[in-house]
């Protein structure tokens, strides 16, 4: 007789802990509620697993259906300030930028492609989405001592290459195994192309909803695509739970809380480069997008990590290409650049929530640290790990903080910046890739980043959504800017751009727009 299936992220008796823990975070008061689970057997979550090892007991399995349903009901607090109806959020967010005026109501994407430097600069965002995830899978799920300890062991420390196996001593590895999906596509000496990964696959999905539905996409399109193109299996925490959701008869944006103890956590963080990449310049429709997106899966802060990433990456496009709106001039440094950058993603987070206070405390971190070198985060690591290790590594927030910690301890290096937000540990390939959307932005062209990150890559990517399997960059490169709305045209003399933040403003915990970056304050620039 073969075992009892488990199945990882929907199981109500591993939801529970999950939800306890959610509900500590958030504010609710689930004591007694918790006190008569763990009489009834019921167990908390597990602390890296999607599911717990053994069969249950169908009571129990009856219990935790009725558990869930009831922490449902638990006021909370944080509802005040963390808002998930769009309209409530921007008014949560007193620098929310204005959009840019730009042609894009038709229900079909019809947008032509909008010149070649933006196409360049969209394939080394692709590519460094690519090299960021591959680069953080072997190590995920490691905690923070196991990732340093291989690298030191390989002669990668401060981490700056690929990871490998060779020269691992034995009892190294054995104190830390490679993540066991992820150790044969993606260590230096097997990556022989970009092998599929749900950081990658979204991205695709995101790329084929603008391609059916165009800018004006609803949630509802969102779901009939997933259903259509996603494998079940290929899903994770709250976008399996969603899933199931959607095969309930559930409909948006009840997928997003119905029973989902992961909606704060990374997954629409994730989805969101796509809706950046296609809107330079123009942050607030970016996040926009991101929301329309995101509230299939998640609520609150969850929902706020998809704006922020298509916020920065937003402004990142525009950045790289002078487009109106756009932060910087195309030629002003890329350390400047990302700094502002991240602004404009703070400034459509609720300035009160968790989540623009993960973001801040990860700049403020890293501008504290003096050196700017590759060595100098090991201790900014250390520090947000003291404050957000209580989250289960997958949960956005300390996610947030060590990505924006990454990016501006880096100043927007391609390697400094994927490698950083690597060997900070969590939730790894998906900061990486992230890191490496918006630093392969900043840096322009894949001729930019470095030929020991892309050439491995083969200019192919693996895949089961969509028909694309073995599609080059290049090629997602020309497909993704034939979506991009078009800039919007110069503003007439006299008058002023929209920009990612008001003028004379600075939300707080960032680097003021006049502030000198590491590599015009340090001599020793990250690497």
């Amino acid at each position: 007789m073969s075992g009892a299936l488990r199945l990882t992220w929907v199981q109500p008796e591993d939801l529970v802990g999950h939800e306890l823990r959610q509900a500590a975070e958030d504010g609710r008061d689930a004591a007694a509620i918790q006190r008569r689970w763990i009489a009834a057997g019921g167990a908390l979550a597990p602390e890296r697993a999607g599911a717990s090892p053994g069969p249950t007991d169908p009571r129990l399995r009856a219990l935790a259906q009725d558990v869930l349903d009831e922490l449902a009901e638990l006021p909370s607090p944080s509802a005040a300030y963390e808002p998930t109806d769009l309209a409530a959020i921007k008014a949560a967010c007193p620098q929310w930028p204005t959009a840019a005026p730009t042609a894009r109501t038709a229900r079909t994407a019809t947008h032509q492609p909008s010149g070649a430097a933006h196409t360049t600069r969209l394939e080394a965002a692709w590519l460094g989405r690519a090299v960021g995830c591959v680069l953080g899978k072997p190590v995920e799920k490691l905690p923070l001592t196991g990732i340093r300890e291989i690298a030191r062991a390989t002669g990668n420390w401060p981490l700056h290459t690929w990871f490998t196996a060779r020269g691992l001593p034995a009892d190294t590895a054995a104190r830390w195994p490679w993540n066991r999906r992820s150790a044969a596509t993606s260590l230096a000496e097997n990556i022989d192309g970009a092998p599929e990964d749900d950081d990658l696959n979204y991205p695709l999905l995101a790329l084929l909803l603008l391609q059916r539905h165009g800018h004006t996409f609803r949630t509802a399109d969102v779901a009939q695509l997933w259903l259509d193109e996603l494998p079940a299996g290929r899903t994770f925490t709250a976008e399996r739970v969603a899933y199931r959701n959607l095969l309930d008869g559930i409909e948006p944006p009840l997928t997003a809380s119905t029973r989902n103890p992961f909606r704060e956590w990374i997954g629409a963080q994730i989805r969101a480069d796509v809706f950046g990449w296609t809107h330079p310049g123009d942050p607030a429709t970016a996040a926009e997008l991101a929301w329309r997106d995101a509230v299939l899966t998640h609520t609150a802060n969850g929902v706020y990590g998809a704006m922020f990433v298509a916020a920065v990456t937003a402004a990142a496009a525009g950045a790289a290409s002078g487009a109106p709106g756009a932060p910087a001039a195309p030629d002003k440094p890329a350390a400047p650049r990302v700094h502002e950058c991240l602004r404009a993603g703070l400034a459509v987070v609720p300035e009160r929530s968790r989540y623009a206070a993960a973001v801040r405390t990860g700049i403020e971190a890293a501008l504290a640290e003096p050196t700017g070198t590759a060595a100098g985060f090991e201790p900014v690591a250390d520090a947000l790990h003291a404050a957000y290790g209580r989250h289960h590594w997958v949960h956005v927030l300390p996610n947030a903080a060590l990505l924006s910690a990454a990016l501006t301890h880096a100043d927007g290096d391609f390697t400094g910046s994927v490698s950083r937000a690597v060997s900070g540990g969590w939730d790894t390939d998906s900061n990486g890739a992230t890191a490496g959307s918006v630093a392969g932005l900043l840096a322009g062209a894949p001729d930019a980043l470095p030929a020991r990150w892309t050439a491995p890559l083969r200019n192919r990517l693996a895949t089961t959504v969509g028909g694309l399997d073995g599609i080059g960059f290049d090629e997602l490169a020309v497909r993704t800017a034939a979506l991009a709305a078009p800039p919007a045209p110069p503003a007439p003399p006299g008058a002023t751009a929209p920009r990612a933040c008001a003028p004379g403003t600075t939300p707080p915990g960032t680097a003021p727009e006049n502030a000198t970056s590491r590599t015009d304050r340090q001599e020793n620039p990250s690497p």
